[in-house]
């Protein structure tokens, strides 16, 4: 029986030539480094604000249909599931800020050095920890 990883090992050449090399490259072919979890973390994010607008847009469209509606609204966003739900999307904001800053500095030609790439991203790991903890605290003491 073959194995799998030899399966996945199959391609063509531009001539249309069988050559033994992997498809594509895939997780199996190369180990995760925070450029690239990152790279795909941000990606995330930007799919889940896009998700959270539309929850943001949900509840200001319940706080102009009635009071009631936006009671329920309110109800489901103060229960333990909302406040799950409201923390993620603190951080993936956050994270997403703080981590376009660095594709900003990437686009005036800073950062390309691996180790300024790898202590910008651990900056913004850090960043987005302290912004998300400043504003749930902020948060919990205004109301």
């Amino acid at each position: 029986m073959q194995d799998v990883r030899e399966t996945l090992m199959q391609g063509r050449n531009s001539d249309g030539q069988p050559v033994r090399r992997p498809l594509s490259p895939h997780l199996q072919v190369y180990k995760p480094q925070i450029s690239s979890v990152l790279s795909i973390f941000h990606r995330l994010s930007g799919v889940a604000l896009t998700g959270g607008a539309v929850v943001l847009a949900l509840w200001l469209a319940a706080a102009a249909e009635s009071p009631h509606t936006f009671l329920v609204a309110q109800r489901l966003v103060d229960s333990f599931a909302g406040l799950m739900v409201l923390f993620g999307f603190t951080v993936m904001l956050f994270y997403h800020f703080c981590n376009g800053i660095r594709h900003l500095l990437w686009d005036a030609g800073y950062g390309f050095d691996l180790s300024t790439m790898h202590r910008t991203g651990y900056i913004v790991i850090g960043a987005t920890l302290v912004l998300t903890a400043v504003a749930w605290a902020v948060g919990f003491a205004i109301g």
